[in-house]
């Protein structure tokens, strides 16, 4: 056993590269696991930075210097954050106050609508087997609301936090628009002169991670914006939230969609009933996750994610019960960056060897 062991650590572990690169991904590992939530504004920035980095490249390819294309590029960004927090964030929060006060009432016309299921259906429910349904419902309903508002307590930032993003994401971002040569430069000089492992890996792994990021944004643009303009002409109450649901949906996988589909069915049926606007509505919300899906996503990822959705799911849940939202945000590039180190990590042939040596 002990000769297996050695043969296994010596074929994957034999060369100091693929040393460093397991210490550096235990230690990366590590420090999200314990300090990752104070480090939400960086990844934040870096994030934004991204974005805007496709603005800097596009602005210099027809001719404007480096210096002019990143203000113009971190002016764009001021503009957009202003926007939002001007035009976006109140709406939401006066329909997502309005939502609230109007779920008693909601729930008490649900159960209104159960109460009529006996006499609809009497050869499959009795009015003694619903009143036990009605009973379950009620707790879990509660349960699950007590456990939301508790959550969003506790996970609501407070207004310190908000400034201290506010404040520190436009410094960060615009530093690392200005500066990213040198941040880059600073980082490889702490490796190893010789790295064709991590040399193949980052190569693979920047591309791939700067266009999920684009791609991912444009997505959330779209779906959120198609969301909006098909609710508001049909006149769906809360129209803004729901959209903006439906639009951060598509940063979890398959899961996403699924969860926010109730709420918005729920409001539909609420407002209208068995009318022929709901039936409008789960078509449009339908038509609208089939875009996406099947236009969107190959177009904007076709190039960005060769996962299987199984380990796409996997890796929604392990690094989302890791890090929180941004594990959630960052799960295929995570998932992608653990696929391109098995296909780069050496094992010891002959060729692996070669190159270590040159």
């Amino acid at each position: 056993m002990k000769q297996i062991l050695n043969k296994w650590l010596g074929r994957y572990f034999g060369n100091e590269e693929a040393v460093l690169l397991a210490v550096m991904l235990a230690s990366f590992m590590i420090l999200i696991a314990t300090v990752g939530e104070f480090l939400g504004p960086v990844f934040a920035a870096l994030v934004i930075a991204f974005l805007l980095q496709g603005v800097v490249n596009a602005l210099i390819r027809v001719g404007s210097s480096q210096r002019t294309s990143v203000i113009t590029a971190f002016i764009l960004f001021l503009v957009a954050l202003v926007t939002i927090l001007v035009g976006l964030v109140p709406i939401v929060g006066r329909q997502m106050t309005l939502l609230l006060s109007e779920a008693p009432n909601m729930l008490g016309r649900l159960q209104v609508f159960l109460a009529g299921l006996p006499e609809r259906y009497e050869d499959y429910v009795t009015a003694e087997q619903f009143q036990m349904i009605w009973v379950r419902v009620s707790e879990e309903i509660a349960n699950i609301a007590e456990q939301v508002l508790s959550f969003s307590l506790s996970s609501f930032p407070s207004l310190f936090a908000i400034a201290i993003y506010l404040l520190l994401v436009p410094v960060l971002v615009f530093f690392m628009l200005n500066d990213r040569e040198k941040l880059v430069r600073f980082v490889t000089n702490l490796l190893p002169n010789k790295r064709p492992v991590m040399s193949s890996i980052w190569s693979e792994m920047n591309v791939q991670f700067a266009n999920y990021v684009r791609g991912k944004a444009i997505e959330i643009l779209i779906v959120g914006l198609l969301s909006y303009a098909s609710f508001l002409f049909m006149g769906l109450n809360y129209a803004a939230l729901l959209a903006l649901l439906v639009g951060l949906s598509v940063l979890i996988p398959y899961i996403g969609a699924t969860v926010v589909t109730l709420p918005v069915l729920l409001v539909g049926y609420m407002q209208w009933g068995s009318s022929p606007e709901f039936f409008w509505l789960f078509m449009v919300y339908g038509a609208i996750q089939f875009f996406d899906g099947n236009v969107l996503v190959p177009l904007l990822f076709s190039e960005v994610v060769n996962l299987h959705p199984v380990a796409i799911i996997v890796a929604v849940l392990l690094f989302g019960g890791i890090w929180g939202f941004w594990g959630v945000f960052f799960a295929i590039p995570l998932a992608t960056l653990v696929k391109a180190v098995f296909n780069a990590w050496p094992d010891g042939s002959p060729s692996d060897v070669e190159v270590v040596e040159d």
